[in-house]
């Protein structure tokens, strides 16, 4: 099998299997289907289905079973739902055409703040990406990452020019691990001025950083404008 491609079916079996949950086809209690079985379906080795499903296990959307097998669990709240936000699908869904540029990309030795953010020793090397995602003629959010070159070293010579770094990510390094922080800001004069808004004002910062089974992947810091971005959790009752 050529390996270069188990990235991307990762992703594919990973966003199939999770569609079924979310969708309800495959309700709680539903056994997923064997590795050996999945393997055969999508024609890979069993190591990129294990992977998928410790994936899905770590989201708490299936429990994995000695001896038994795999098991769609109760679900808890939708936001626990372990998938990265896709920006351009979002825009998308807004009917507006959807856009990105990069505004500065730079290997560098990581800073003081760079180690805190990702959890590297101080001298690290690092990629720093800054991009514009734009909804219409309109800028959506700002990007601002970081990605260890430790753990993706094929950041180093990627210009990001057709695709946008997360996608990008997603499709060189399954993730295991991901934690999110969500908080407000007010615009100072850089951010006002990338975002084309008025000083001070509110804006919401979702921050997120991914770890793989190699170490820290990336840290990621959306601002968007206040007024064009919601987050949205529809929660059930635990059993």
């Amino acid at each position: 099998m050529n390996q270069s491609r188990d990235p991307t079916l990762h992703q594919r079996i990973l966003g199939d299997i999770e569609g079924r949950i979310v969708s309800g086809d495959w309700p709680p209690g539903h056994r997923i289907p064997f590795e050996v079985d999945l393997a055969t379906q999508y024609d890979c080795s069993r190591m990129t289905v294990n992977k998928v499903l410790t994936q899905l296990a770590k989201a708490g959307l299936i429990e994995r079973r000695k001896k038994s097998g795999s098991f769609v669990t109760q679900p808890q709240a939708q936001s626990a739902i372990l998938e990265i936000h896709d920006i351009k699908a979002e825009v998308q869904s807004l009917n507006l055409p959807y856009s990105y540029a990069v505004s500065k990309k730079v290997s560098r030795k990581a800073k003081a703040d760079d180690s805190r953010r990702l959890e590297l020793p101080v001298a690290s090397s690092v990629v720093e990406v800054v991009c514009i995602h734009n909804a219409g003629a309109r800028p959506f959010c700002l990007e601002e990452r970081l990605i260890s070159l430790a753990t993706v070293p094929e950041a180093a010579d990627a210009d990001f020019l057709t695709m946008a770094p997360g996608p990008w990510l997603l499709n060189q390094v399954p993730w295991s691990t991901a934690e999110h922080r969500i908080h407000a800001v007010s615009a100072g004069a850089e951010l006002a001025a990338a975002l084309d808004i008025a000083r001070n004002t509110a804006c919401l910062v979702v921050e997120r950083r991914t770890w793989s089974g190699a170490g820290p992947v990336t840290h990621v810091r959306f601002t968007y404008p206040g007024d064009r971005h919601a987050l949205v959790a529809r929660f059930t009752p635990a059993s």
